[in-house]
């Protein structure tokens, strides 16, 4: 169901505010993909991905209210899913945020490694990573966030955040040199 093109982004949500379930799901049907794009890349696996956009749309249809298009409204509903994503995996605590940093070096996976790689691929390496190598990979490399601010995010120093990402690019380095199959 495509969204008409004479309706614009205010007056879906006023529609989705009203109550108007063809809005909801006109809107659903807009950004589900991508908002499924970054919980796919946070979440360790399909199921947990779905399960963290629904919880995403329903913060969004409940926040709706609070959204004053003072900017991107595609870029409101993202946050929401990536802070959905940290909640998620701060409840995991799968993998411990608090190791200081050792012998930090940056490494990037590099043009000739990573150019044959397309994004399904990425995705299915980032969710073989810890579940804390997986966040901090996400917020840096994808999201763009300094290393401050995810310190803040998941309250953990720096240095913590660092650490993390060099273990996910060594992680992601040694999968693509063994050639490790991508299932």
């Amino acid at each position: 169901m495509a969204i008409k093109a004479d309706i614009t982004e205010k007056d879906l949500v006023q529609r989705c505010l009203a109550g108007d379930t063809k809005s909801q799901q006109q809107l659903y049907d807009k950004y589900g993909s991508v908002l499924f794009a970054i919980c796919m890349r946070y979440a360790g696996n399909k199921e947990n991905a779905q399960d963290l956009l629904q919880e995403a749309f329903i913060k969004i249809f409940d926040g709706l209210k609070y959204f004053r298009f003072e900017g991107s409204f595609e870029g409101w509903m993202k946050r929401v899913a990536v802070n959905t994503c940290l909640d998620f995996n701060k409840k995991l605590k799968t993998e411990p945020y608090n190791e200081e940093l050792e012998n930090h070096v940056q490494l990037g996976l590099g043009e000739t490694v990573s150019a044959g790689l397309n994004a399904s691929d990425l995705i299915l390496l980032l969710q073989k990573l810890p579940a804390g190598y997986r966040t901090v990979f996400n917020l840096y490399a994808v999201e763009g966030f300094s290393h401050h601010e995810i310190g803040a995010s998941l309250g953990i120093s720096e240095n913590t955040s660092k650490t993390q990402l060099f273990k996910a690019r060594k992680m992601l380095q040694n999968m693509l040199a063994k050639n490790e199959e991508i299932e």
